[in-house]
């Protein structure tokens, strides 16, 4: 940025120090211009390296300051310099990233106050719905990929009955008991606490009949609530999310979850989903030129809210080591003791609007707030309630990794439309995506449900060896055939086929071909490809 230099002369000196901490050499986002004593400096810019976006970072600020315009602001700038970006759209406002924006007074002012070359631009966007409810192609996940320690949380299962759950899901890995859709999930519990299956319930260690009983009705109520929708085939590929354009532009996939904003552990724990299926398909490599993908985890608190340790060691070790393969998190929400302590400091990145200080306790939450920033030249309890709409407290990570100075910040106006684009418009985007064809039609095949119920209430082991006289079949054939030849002695094929080691094989067989299945961090699960 040579015309800062050229003009840093002119700034006041704690100005200058602040400036010189954000001129970077290399590709940047551009956030806004520097704010001193109450005046703005153009000449100053405040940016983020390209590089230091997979360092993860927080954007926060009390209702109204303009969160979402900032997460635009940066989609925007990341998708024009080829980088792929998820959008979590809580209030169904974010679509307007496809569309041009509207220039006005408004605009025309910011710009020329912070000296952008605002051109209204368009963005090229996805848009997806959990399971299909609302504008958007459908997001689905098997109940195997979700994992126990998600699916706990979705069902507000205290630990006990977590670690239960587990026991569940490795029984049902162990017996070749696909679990795909919720009836799947609902059967095998079923199973395990009918006459029939209490036999193999005693075989799961610490599984009680009283829990695997809580468990099916916390199940069957989650399914009357309407949630099966979300859970099925076909598996939604995170991989959509890490798709450039045509034209080299990063693709925005934007989820769209206003239909289930009153859903909020189920829709907050489907977001951890996507990233940890990420983490568990991505490979390493280490500090790139530029993130993957940079993902923006919108209303964070309710991620949060109620977890279990398992679940928030999982969120730290996810956030801590998927930065190695290429993935920045932003967590947004409303303040930073929104986030735990362990999570907050991999958050090298933030963006702190406005908060408020009308109750003791948004006087203690402000305090805290200043706590989690650098020694700063500002007196930042007085700025962070005195900052307007658009107005932030940003600190970054240099391209050396140190923090940069405090800076109080004028942000940029979007280039793209500041609000959502029209219902139709919308829906023929998703229609015409190549991506409607491969996920629109829901897919129920034979799954643990299927394999239980038709076979009247026999265990998994018995139709194992259904399974291996299945196996057996083309063998016995060849057998019948041969026991038309007069002959001494048995065949070779008679022989492997009576004996007790070809019965064990095929049980074997009917219970894990096809179904290696590896879990990661939060017992989520991907089948080989």
């Amino acid at each position: 940025m040579p015309e800062a230099r050229a003009a840093s002369a002119a700034l006041p000196q704690p100005a200058l120090e602040i400036a010189s901490g954000y001129a970077f050499g290399g590709p940047a986002l551009d956030l806004g211009a520097l704010l001193w004593d109450g005046v703005c400096l153009p000449d100053a810019q405040v940016r983020i390296p390209l590089p230091m976006l997979n360092r993860h970072g927080l954007v926060a600020g009390a209702t109204g300051t303009g969160k979402t315009k900032t997460l635009q602001l940066v989609a925007e700038q990341l998708s024009a310099q080829g980088v792929p970006v998820f959008l979590a759209d809580i209030k169904g406002d974010v679509s307007g990233i496809s569309a041009p924006g509207a220039r006005n007074e408004k605009v025309q002012a910011r710009a020329a106050e912070v000296h952008q070359e605002w051109v209204a631009t368009g963005f090229p966007a996805e848009f997806y719905a959990l399971g299909g409810i609302g504008h958007g192609i459908p997001v689905r996940a098997p109940v195997t990929s979700f994992g126990p320690v998600l699916l706990a949380k979705v069902l507000q299962l205290n630990q006990t009955q977590e670690q239960s759950l587990g026991l569940i899901f490795h029984y049902a890995d162990q017996k070749g008991l696909e679990l795909l859709d919720l009836k799947d999930l609902r059967a095998v519990v079923a199973f395990l606490t009918s006459d029939e299956g209490k036999a193999e319930l005693k075989n799961i260690g610490g599984l009680s009949t009283a829990t695997a009983g809580v468990i099916l009705r916390s199940l069957t109520a989650f399914e009357a609530q309407g949630m099966a929708d979300f859970f099925g085939e076909p598996e939604f590929d995170t991989a959509e999310l890490l798709r450039t354009a045509s034209d080299g532009r990063g693709m925005v996939s934007v989820l769209e979850l206003a239909a289930v904003q009153d859903r909020p552990q189920l829709f907050s724990t489907f977001l951890m989903w996507l990233l940890a299926d990420l983490f568990h398909d991505l490979p390493e490599v280490g500090d790139a030129d530029k993130p993957k993908l940079v993902f923006f985890f919108d209303e964070a608190h309710l991620l949060f809210n109620g977890a279990s340790k398992a679940f928030l060691d999982s969120i730290t070790q996810t956030v801590r080591l998927i930065r190695s393969k290429g993935v920045g998190v932003f967590f947004v929400t409303q303040t930073p003791k929104d986030v735990p302590a362990d999570v907050l400091a991999q958050l090298g990145n933030r963006v702190q609007h406005a908060l408020r200080a009308f109750t003791p306790d948004d006087q203690k939450a402000l305090k805290a707030t200043v706590k989690t920033f650098p020694d700063s030249a500002y007196d930042l309890e007085e700025l962070l309630t005195g900052l307007g709409t658009g107005e932030a407290v940003v600190t970054v990570l240099s391209e050396k990794g140190a923090p940069t100075p405090v800076a109080a910040t004028r942000l940029r106006a979007p280039e793209s439309l500041m609000g959502p684009v029209e219902p139709g418009a919308l829906d023929s985007a998703v229609r015409s995506s190549p991506l409607y064809g491969r996920y629109a039609q829901a897919v129920d095949r034979e799954s643990a449900y299927e394999k239980l119920s038709p076979r009247g209430a026999k265990g998994p082991d018995e139709m194992a060896d259904e399974m291996a006289d299945e196996v057996k079949a083309p063998a016995r054939k060849a057998k019948d055939a041969a026991a038309r030849k007069p002959k001494d002695d048995p065949s070779v094929v008679e022989q492997v086929v009576g004996s007790g080691v070809f019965k064990s094989l095929a049980r074997s067989l009917g219970t894990q071909i096809g179904r290696e299945i590896t879990r990661s961090l939060f017992g989520t699960a991907r089948r080989r490809r």
